[in-house]
């Protein structure tokens, strides 16, 4: 099964909002997965009930305001949006590293691992990985990259460092906080940019109850995913100085991301965004409760990594794993088939539409009967 697909929970003749009624719970993704015809219908609502106002070539009207409202989450001067996160991260880079190409970052971020050496290619960069097979590099491992690109035969500067928290590749472990705050420091007194990769970073907030302008202030630059759990088709907000980001329209046109009419994205974006804070707490809330109460049953176990955020992976110790799926989806819990014995949860604002109790209860009466 490819990373980014799914199995498609039965349509329920139920509403699509949490607040409205939904309480189906997808213990899968960072978002709600919506089929085709529910988002077709969740803009349906949205044009009806608001005076959206179209982009063009993905400025002004709708998009304007989701950039707007996001550089204000962050505590930023500007953001502009992009039509994907692999894009953002490329284009923040370019510009922070200027004329000093070398850029640091973790061996198992995205950027580094799964863009098919897009950096490289397309913006002249030179990628230098650090701490393969961890989320955390350390300020001594950034000194001794910078002491490498400044004492050779030919001197060649870090111009950029770019942290990803949480690390996808590291089922969702987050950067090491005061690490993040000692290399930021260090960055500055040194004239190196500063990128992060938040593509998930409002899931890792609501672990770590830090405010979103408490990690954006570290950085130039951050990225924010408004798909993974906004709900969007797709896109990305990229947040920052406004001299740094204002004309780069002209970036993002370079590189084919100027897309006609943006606004069927970014109109969901924001919709999603209005009280996702709160549902996303009450999630981790409710799932930890939950998983407090698996724990004590010798029919399930929870494994979780250490510094961890909503990637976890559930084990059946005996029954019928597609038996244990199908008897969770008749309580309205959708599960992904299991691989190797055991099953990647994960934890998402479905997970808010109904109580520990409930969800304790499918979960270990689905253990018993399977």
């Amino acid at each position: 099964m490819m990373r980014r697909s799914f199995v498609a929970a039965p349509l329920l003749a139920v509403p699509l909002s949490a607040t409205d009624g939904d309480r189906r719970v997808f213990a899968y993704g960072d978002g709600i997965p919506h089929t085709p015809s529910e988002y077709a219908r969740v803009l349906e609502s949205l044009t009806k009930s608001s005076s959206l106002v179209a982009d063009d070539y993905s400025r002004g009207g709708v998009v304007e305001q989701l950039e707007n409202r996001m550089a204000t989450m962050l505590g930023k001067e500007f953001a502009v949006w992009l039509p994907t996160g692999t894009l953002a991260n490329q284009i923040a880079i370019r510009i922070l590293a200027g004329d000093h190409r070398r850029v640091l970052m973790q061996a198992e971020s995205h950027l580094f691992k799964d863009c098919g050496d897009c950096a490289q290619t397309l913006s002249g960069l030179h990628l230098v990985p650090l701490a393969p097979g961890h989320a955390t590099f350390s300020l001594d491992q950034a000194k001794e990259a910078q002491m490498d690109s400044t004492t050779g035969r030919v001197v060649t500067p870090i111009g950029a460092i770019q942290i990803e928290s949480p690390v996808r590749r590291r089922r969702g472990e987050f950067f090491d906080f005061s690490e993040m705050q000692r290399i930021s420091t260090w960055a500055r007194q040194n004239k190196i940019g500063m990128h992060l990769d938040g593509a998930r970073l409002l899931i890792e907030a609501a672990y770590t109850k830090r405010s979103l302008k408490e990690y954006a202030a570290l950085f130039d630059t951050v990225y924010i995913s408004q798909y993974k759990y906004f709900n969007a088709a797709s896109g990305a907000i990229l947040a920052g100085p406004k001299a740094l980001l204002e004309n780069l329209f002209h970036t993002r046109r370079m590189f084919g991301g100027s897309l006609a009419q943006a606004w069927p994205y970014a109109a969901v974006a924001l919709h999603y965004q209005d009280g996702f804070e709160q549902r996303m707490t009450r999630a981790v809330d409710v799932s930890e409760r939950v998983f407090s109460a698996l724990a004590t049953n010798p029919r399930l176990s929870i494994e979780r990594v250490p510094n961890g955020t909503n990637i976890l992976r559930l084990k059946l110790q005996s029954g019928s794993p597609e038996s244990f799926v199908k008897l969770l989806e008749a309580s309205g819990v959708f599960l992904r088939p299991a691989v190797q014995g055991g099953f990647s949860l994960q934890v998402n604002e479905t997970w808010g539409r109904v109580s520990a109790d409930f969800l304790s209860e499918a979960f270990l009466k689905a253990s018993r009967s399977s």
